[in-house]
């Protein structure tokens, strides 16, 4: 098997799952109960969280464990606007968001919200002036991605962070799920951050919303004190202790890691630039996503036709509900190109072999498909 979806979902770390399995059998009380064995669980946690704000020197913030980013995204924007019904019902983001955030917005919208959209310049990054034009008295939120999941598109946080800082009852939040495990993430002047534990080789239905420990948001899930007071229910400490063994072992070697996926995308850009297609990934992107779109061939056609030689690909996030990729239209404004694009990701346990083979099947497959469509 090839598998070039890392930006979908990462496998688990052997390491990882063998945590998850140990403290399953080994810590079976409730973290909230009160006897031994339950305190023996909660220490576990706290352990864990520690080890989880060390590596990301995580400062005057607290973790909010969530199911995964799409909860988080949800969280952040709800919790925010419910609790502070009255400071504004504005909100400014991107076309280029997840659907967990484009369509929470569209729910916010239905409850009386005005949600503006950023301009982008040509490489699909945020108009800082534009940002700064939008943001009024009224803007309760500023929710932004720092890295396009769909394309790779890593926006200047840095530089739109200093801009809502200047508006003190906005606050920033960014879903920076495909920054973790890629990148040295900086929280500093963003009040809300999204992760999930699947996109850095940890375990599915586990995540969190880190938050500036000043902001009080309104639950999703009531019930009563857990890890925290933002979000009710047992805790797992297998997941959460799990999850800070998968992101200690991304960040090892990080440097080197990264440089293995750079030299594999230059390499696999190369091989594409060739071919009779469109590269949409800039050089705004991240190395481990390669955004393309076919010319007069479906994107799931070719999906599935290298399905059977057991490589995988995406034609554009899994959790998109929309039948076509609004993140590639955003950037090119061509329905075809958006239409028929496809995401190859890649991490630092691709192989140049791997590689080599999808090209040489992906070569294959669409010469095939375009003779079909020449006679079709």
């Amino acid at each position: 098997m090839i598998y070039l979806d890392y930006s979908a979902t990462t496998p688990v770390n052997e390491e990882v799952l063998n945590t998850f399995v140990e403290v399953n059998k080994k810590f079976i009380g409730n973290p909230n109960s009160i006897y031994k064995i339950g305190v023996e669980s909660k220490k576990l946690i706290d352990a864990s969280t520690k080890q989880i704000e060390d590596i990301l020197k995580l400062k005057d913030k607290e973790i909010i464990y969530t199911s995964g980013a799409s909860e988080s995204n949800n969280l952040a924007i709800k919790g925010i606007c419910f609790k502070y019904p009255n400071r504004g019902k504005h909100i400014i983001t991107t076309k280029l968001e997840h659907s967990s955030i484009l369509e929470t917005l569209k729910y916010m919208e239905n409850l009386g919200y005005k949600i503006d959209y950023v301009k982008l310049d040509k490489n699909g990054l945020v108009d800082l002036d534009d940002l700064d034009r939008l943001i009024t008295k009224n803007t309760i939120l500023v929710t932004i991605s720092s890295i396009s999941s769909e394309l790779g598109i890593k926006q200047p946080l840095d530089k739109i962070k200093k801009i809502v800082k200047k508006y003190p009852k906005t606050y920033l939040h960014s879903d920076m799920t495909q920054s973790f495990g890629k990148e040295i993430i900086d929280t500093k002047d963003i009040d809300l951050i999204s992760f999930s534990a699947q996109k850095f080789y940890g375990l599915k239905s586990i995540g969190g919303l880190i938050k500036n420990k000043e902001i009080v948001l309104e639950p999703l899930i009531h019930g009563g004190k857990s890890t925290t007071i933002y979000r009710s229910g047992t805790p797992s400490p297998a997941l959460i202790a799990s999850t800070a063994k998968a992101l200690r072992l991304v960040y090892e070697d990080l440097n080197k890691k990264q440089k293995h996926v750079e030299e594999l995308n230059k390499y696999l850009i190369e091989e594409l630039s060739k071919l009779d297609i469109y590269i949409n990934s800039n050089e705004c992107s991240i190395s481990n996503i390669i955004n393309i779109s076919l010319k007069n061939i479906k994107a799931e056609t070719m999906l599935h036709a290298l399905e059977q030689d057991n490589i995988y690909i995406s034609t554009q996030t899994a959790c998109s509900s929309s039948d076509y990729s609004l993140s590639v239209y955003e950037l090119t404004k061509d329905k075809e190109k958006a239409t028929n694009s496809l995401r190859i990701s890649i991490s630092y346990l691709t192989t140049k072999q791997d590689i080599d083979k999808f090209i040489k099947i992906f070569k294959e497959k669409l010469k095939k498909l375009e003779k079909l469509c020449q006679k079709g």
